[in-house]
């Protein structure tokens, strides 16, 4: 989660809203991202869909059936789904997203049994860190 943090602040830095994501497979870190919407005008550039993407290049599979993904906020409905389609078996993520929540915060789609994979949801992990990073930059833009 560390890692996902420091790309959060990476992102920060770059003027992209700070939210970070890591791919892991065993103890092999496999990609880092961080959230490039503004940087790509693109508005799927999140970071979980980028590390996604990234570890699925890497390992030559889309199928990511035994990694895990550690991001610094709970994926959004669009994240949770490419989480659900990329077989990702476990997500750790910081803090909670009251407005655009799809773990637990607004939906449970990683949960949703009427899908055809499940995702095993771990929130909370450095979640103080990582709602610090997210309070710090929006403080930043509205002075």
């Amino acid at each position: 989660m560390r890692r996902a943090l420091a790309a959060a602040a990476e992102a920060a830095g770059r003027g992209e809203v700070p939210v970070g994501a890591v791919v892991v497979l065993g103890d092999q870190v496999v990609s880092v991202a961080h959230n490039e919407r503004e940087t790509a005008s693109d508005p799927t550039a999140h970071a979980e869909v980028l590390a996604l993407r990234r570890a699925a290049a890497a390992l030559g599979s889309w199928r990511l059936c035994d990694a895990d993904l550690y991001a610094t906020m709970e994926p959004c409905p669009m994240c949770a789904g490419a989480l659900v389609n990329a077989r990702i078996r476990r997500v750790y993520y910081g803090c909670d997203d009251p407005k655009a929540g799809a773990v637990r915060s607004l939906y449970q789609i990683l949960d949703d049994r009427r899908l055809n994979h499940r995702v095993e949801a771990i929130p909370g992990l450095l979640g103080a860190d990582a709602a610090a990073l997210l309070r710090d930059f929006f403080g930043r833009l509205r002075r």
